[in-house]
C-alpha cells in the first residue's frame, strides 16, 4: 500500500515542448551587481542562450536568480514525490538537490536550487512513484542565468577584522565544503535535532530545537560553518524557546566579535518568521538573507553589542507589534545596531512602511564603527534611514520612496557619506541635528524646541554626492544662496543665520573630495572624519561599483527583498501614503493574519499553515479521463486505533473515513470489529470504479455489507468492484468483526 499512482499520464501534452523568452537589462555600475534575470515570464539576458523547457511536465515558472534558481510545475495526478537535479549548462552530469528544497503547494510544486556561483545552469525534474523515477517524464529546464549577490560594503572591507560577512558560504556563492545544513520549518522548529560540539575536546551533544541549537553553536566549540535554511513561515508559538524575551531568537557568541561562520536564509519567496525577531550579540561573520520578518515583538533585527562583519540583506521587513510608546505603533525598530557593532553591510532589504527603519549607534560606541547601507528600498517608511550617532556610515544607491518624515539623520559626532541615492517625495532627504531643516522645518523661523527631531543632540555632518531628489522635499546645502523648500527653489533668507551654519549636508563635486575641517556642526562643533577618502580604510566598494541614482532605483526595485519580491505584497497609494506616517490598517491586518500556503516539504512532515490553526491541505485536480489504475495509500493515520471517524485518505477528491479501526498490519491492512466499517466519498466530477480487496481471520461468519449487498469473506483474499458516481458515497460495514480491508485501487468508470 504505497502512494497512490492515479493518473500519472494525466498531464498537458505528451510530446516534447519548449518555452523561450529573451530580453535585456543593464547596470551602469559594477557588472557583478544584480542587473537582470532569465525567467519563464519573459525576462532574459542579452548574449546568453534563451531558457528552454523540454519534457512532459508543465513547468509554469522558472528563473535564474541571485546565487540560486527556481522552478514551479503543475502537479502530476497522484505523484507525491519528485527528484530535482541541476548542473552547469556546460557540464555533463546532474547533481541531485536536497529533497527538502522540493515543496508542495495547493496548486503546484516548487524547487529552489541554492548555493550556486554565477553562471548558466540546467535543472531537471523527475517524478517518483513507488521509489522509482519515471524517467520518461523527466523534464529539463536549461539555460538559466544565475548572478552573484552584491558583496560590497563594510562587511567585506579588507580593513575589517574578518574581511567577510558571507557566513557559511564561500565568496563565489557556493556553500563551504564542511558546512552543516539545517532545514527548519514551522512543524519541526521545536523538535529538530543536531549534534554540536559541547567542549574543547570536540565531544558532541545532541541539542533539540532551533534556539537550543543556535545557543549551542554560540558556545564556540563547534567549528563547522552552519547554514540554517528556513522553509515556509515559522510562527512564534511553534518555536522551542527564545533566549531573548524582548526580541525572540538570539544568536550570541561566547565572546565579543566571535566568528560564527553562520548563515540564516530563507528558501524561495515565502520563507519568514512571524511573531518574533532576531537579536545578535558578540557575533561575527553572520549572514541573514531572503526571509520576511512579520509582527515581531520589538525590533525585526536587533544588532546589539560587539558584532562585526554582519551581512543583512534581501529581507522583507514588515510592521512589528504595537509598543507602549507613541512612536511604536508600527513596532519599535526595524534593523537597529548599537553597542560597538562595526563593519556591517545592510543591503537590498525592503522596508514596508516601517516607522523607525534603522537606529545606527547610541552614545556609548568607541567609534567610528563603519556601517554601509546600500540598495535598500525604503518603501513609504517614515524615518531613520538611518538615524546615526557616533558612527561613520556609507549610504549609497538606496531608493527613498515616499518617505513621510526624513531620510538620513546625523547626530552626535557622526559622519555620513550619502551618494548615489534616489529620493522621491522624501520630506527631508537629509537632516543634521539642531541645524538647517531640523530646526527650520521648511519655514523661515527657527524653532528647535518645536521642530527638532533628535532630542537636541549635538550635530553630525553629512557629505553628499550625486543624489537625485524629486517631488515635495526640503534640502539646504552648505554655503548655498538658494535651496529647495517643499519642492520649490527659493533664496536662502532664513533669519539670523547663514547656510554655512544652518545646512543639511555638504555637497561635493567629486566623491573623492574631502570636507574641510572648517565645516562644523552648529551644536557641538563636530567635524566630518573624511573616512571615505582615508587611504587606510577600505569601504568595501569601489567608485566603479557605485551606480547612478537612476540605475540604483531600478536595481533596488528588481532585487530588494526576497526572491520574486516575496509572497506578501502591498501596493501603496502615493497620493496619500507619501505623507502618511500612521499605520495602514489593511497592511497591518494582512501581516498579523498571514498564513503560509505551504502544504508539505519533502523529507519533512507536512507543514502547518499557521502557528495554531492546523494544516492547509492540498487541493488536487480530479482524476483524469483515462488514467492508469492506481492504488490508494491509506496508511497515514492507521495508528489512530483508539479514535472514531478517522480519515485515512483525503486526496484527489476522494475521501475515506473509518468509524473505528481495530488494528492495522502490513499484511492484511485495516481490521474492523462488529458494527464498524468505512465510507468512500467520491468528491470529483467523474464516476469512479473502485476495486476493494478484503480478507478475514476465519473462513466462516465474516462479511461486509454495502448498500443491499453482503460480501462473505474468508482467509483467502477476495475482491469487490463497485462504481461510485461523482458527488456520492458508499458505506461498508461488518456485523461480525475480524474483517480486513487490504487494499483499494481506483480508475475512471
Amino acid at each position: 500500500m504505497k502512494l497512490r499512482k492515479l493518473g500519472l499520464f494525466a498531464i498537458l501534452g505528451i510530446g516534447l515542448f519548449s518555452l523561450a523568452s529573451c530580453g535585456s537589462t543593464s547596470n551602469d555600475g559594477d557588472p557583478t551587481n544584480p542587473s537582470g534575470q532569465a525567467s519563464g515570464e519573459g525576462e532574459g539576458q542579452e548574449g546568453t542562450p534563451e531558457p528552454v523547457v523540454l519534457g512532459k511536465i508543465n513547468v509554469s515558472t522558472y528563473a535564474g536568480d541571485l546565487e540560486s534558481c527556481y522552478l514551479e510545475w503543475e502537479k502530476l495526478q497522484g505523484v507525491k514525490e519528485y527528484n530535482v537535479y541541476y548542473k552547469e549548462s556546460s557540464a555533463t552530469q546532474f547533481t541531485k538537490i536536497d529533497t527538502q528544497l522540493v515543496r508542495e503547494y495547493s496548486d503546484k510544486y516548487r524547487a529552489d536550487v541554492v548555493g550556486l556561483k554565477a553562471g548558466t545552469y540546467d535543472t531537471k525534474v523527475v517524478p517518483v512513484v513507488d521509489n522509482q523515477e519515471k524517467t520518461d517524464y523527466e523534464t529539463i529546464v536549461s539555460n538559466l542565468t544565475v548572478k552573484s549577490y552584491d558583496r560590497t560594503g563594510f562587511a567585506f572591507s579588507q580593513t575589517s577584522p574578518l574581511k567577510t560577512g558571507s557566513g557559511a558560504y564561500n565568496e563565489d556563492g557556493t556553500l563551504q565544503s564542511n558546512a552543516k545544513v539545517l532545514y527548519v520549518c514551522d512543524s519541526n522548529a521545536k523538535t529538530i535535532t543536531m549534534d554540536v560540539a559541547k567542549n574543547n575536546k570536540g565531544e558532541k551533544q545532541t541539542f533539540t530545537g532551533l534556539q537550543a541549537i543556535i545557543t549551542a553553536y554560540g558556545k564556540g566549540y563547534e567549528t563547522s560553518p552552519l547554514d540554517i535554511r528556513i522553509i515556509g513561515t515559522i510562527y512564534a508559538s511553534n518555536m522551542d524557546s527564545f533566549d531573548s524575551s524582548e526580541e525572540g531568537l538570539q544568536v550570541k557568541g561566547a565572546k565579543s566579535y566571535q566568528n560564527m561562520h553562520m548563515t540564516i536564509e530563507g528558501i524561495g519567496k515565502d520563507a519568514g518568521i512571524h511573531g518574533f525577531g532576531m537579536l545578535l550579540r558578540n557575533t561575527g561573520n553572520v549572514e541573514l538573507r531572503n526571509f520576511a520578518v512579520m509582527n515581531c515583538m520589538d525590533d525585526c533585527i536587533s544588532i546589539d553589542t560587539d558584532n562585526t562583519n554582519l551581512w543583512v540583506h534581501n529581507l522583507d521587513l514588515y510592521y512589528g507589534q504595537t509598543g507602549g510608546d507613541a512612536d511604536q505603533a508600527k513596532g519599535d525598530g526595524t534593523i537597529d545596531m548599537k553597542g560597538d557593532s562595526k563593519f556591517l553591510s545592510i543591503s537590498y532589504n525592503h522596508f514596508w512602511d516601517s516607522g523607525k527603519s534603522s537606529l545606527c549607534g547610541m552614545k556609548s560606541e568607541s567609534g567610528p564603527n563603519y556601517i554601509s547601507y546600500h540598495h535598500n528600498w525604503f518603501d513609504h517608511s517614515d524615518s531613520r534611514h538611518p538615524r546615526i550617532r557616533t558612527m561613520s556610515v556609507h549610504i549609497y544607491n538606496n531608493y527613498y520612496d515616499g518617505v513621510a518624515k526624513y531620510g538620513v539623520g546625523a547626530a552626535y559626532k557622526s559622519s555620513a557619506f550619502v551618494e548615489g541615492n534616489y529620493f522621491r517625495n522624501c520630506k527631508f532627504p537629509m537632516l543634521s541635528s539642531m541645524q538647517g531643516s531640523d530646526v527650520f522645518a521648511g519655514t523661515d523661523v527657527k524653532n528647535a524646541d518645536e521642530y527638532g527631531t533628535f532630542t537636541s543632540e549635538d550635530s553630525g555632518i553629512i557629505k553628499s554626492y550625486n543624489n537625485h531628489m524629486e517631488g515635495n522635499y526640503t534640502y539646504i546645502p552648505y554655503g548655498a544662496t538658494s535651496y529647495v523648500c517643499k519642492g520649490q527653489e527659493k533664496s536662502y533668507t532664513l533669519g539670523g543665520t547663514t547656510s554655512t551654519k544652518d545646512f543639511d549636508a555638504y555637497e561635493v563635486t567629486s566623491r573623492d573630495q574631502a570636507v574641510p575641517n572648517t565645516v562644523a556642526g552648529a551644536k557641538g562643533g563636530s567635524t566630518y572624519t573624511n573616512f571615505d577618502t582615508d587611504s587606510g580604510i577600505d569601504l568595501g566598494v569601489t567608485s566603479t561599483q557605485i551606480q547612478s541614482p537612476e540605475a540604483a532605483k531600478e536595481t533596488v526595485m528588481t532585487y530588494a527583498g526576497r526572491v520574486q519580491g516575496g509572497d506578501l505584497k502591498w501596493t501603496f497609494d502615493n497620493s496619500t501614503e507619501d505623507t502618511n506616517y500612521l499605520v495602514i490598517s489593511g497592511l497591518k491586518t494582512a501581516i498579523v493574519n498571514y498564513k503560509s500556503s505551504l502544504v508539505s516539504i519533502q523529507g519533512i512532515d507536512s507543514q502547518s499553515s499557521s502557528g495554531n490553526e492546523g494544516e492547509n491541505p492540498a487541493t488536487n485536480p480530479d482524476p483524469a479521463t483515462n488514467p492508469d489504475s492506481g492504488v490508494i495509500d491509506f496508511t497515514k493515520k492507521t495508528g489512530d486505533t483508539d479514535q472514531t471517524n478517522v480519515t485515512v485518505y483525503d486526496e484527489n477528491n476522494i475521501k475515506i473515513v473509518c468509524t473505528k479501526i481495530a488494528e492495522y498490519n502490513t499484511t492484511n491492512g485495516l481490521k474492523f470489529n462488529s458494527g464498524n466499517g468505512f465510507t468512500i466519498s467520491n468528491n470529483s466530477t467523474n464516476n469512479l470504479q473502485f476495486v476493494l480487496t478484503f480478507v478475514a481471520n476465519s473462513n466462516t461468519g465474516k462479511s461486509f455489507t454495502y448498500g443491499s449487498t453482503t460480501k462473505d469473506l474468508s482467509k483467502t483474499p477476495s475482491t469487490i468492484t463497485v462504481t461510485i458516481n461523482a458527488g456520492t458515497s458508499l458505506t461498508f460495514t461488518t456485523s461480525t468483526g475480524g474483517s480486513y480491508l487490504t487494499s483499494i485501487s481506483v480508475s475512471n468508470a
